[in-house]
């Protein structure tokens, strides 16, 4: 049964396909990112985010991504989308990255790994099964 506070949104060729469970406290992230609107398109997300966040006793919050390509857009949304899980582990929330790269793009690697260098929170990069 799906929450009304869950968030499915299909992947196109500019974006990536977004499942967040609000019960499961799992929001993936799929695919390419270069939308021509970023804010537009994250804007639901943080929001989504936000509201998790704030909604306590929620369950921990895991961020999965399985991102190919991020425009600088993206990336800077994404910053956005981990400063709000600093925030939320700062404050005693539990929260954690797992970030799945294809092993034949080392660029995704060096990405994720640079988000990596500014969180506290477990943040874990592997490469994809």
């Amino acid at each position: 049964m799906s929450d009304t506070n869950d968030i499915s949104i299909t992947g196109s060729q500019s974006t990536p396909s977004v499942s967040a469970d609000w019960a499961q406290g799992i929001l993936r992230m799929q695919g390419d990112s270069y939308p021509e609107n970023s804010f537009e398109f994250f804007g639901p997300i943080i929001s989504w985010l936000e509201r998790f966040l704030q909604n306590p006793p929620a369950p921990m919050l895991r961020l999965e991504l399985h991102l190919v390509y991020m425009n600088t857009s993206s990336v800077k949304a994404m910053m956005d989308i981990f400063d709000l899980l600093e925030d939320a582990h700062q404050q005693g929330r539990q929260v954690r990255v797992d970030w799945y790269y294809d092993p034949r793009n080392e660029r995704v690697v060096d990405l994720a790994d640079e988000f990596r260098e500014d969180c506290s929170f477990p943040f874990q990069i592997a490469a994809d099964a």
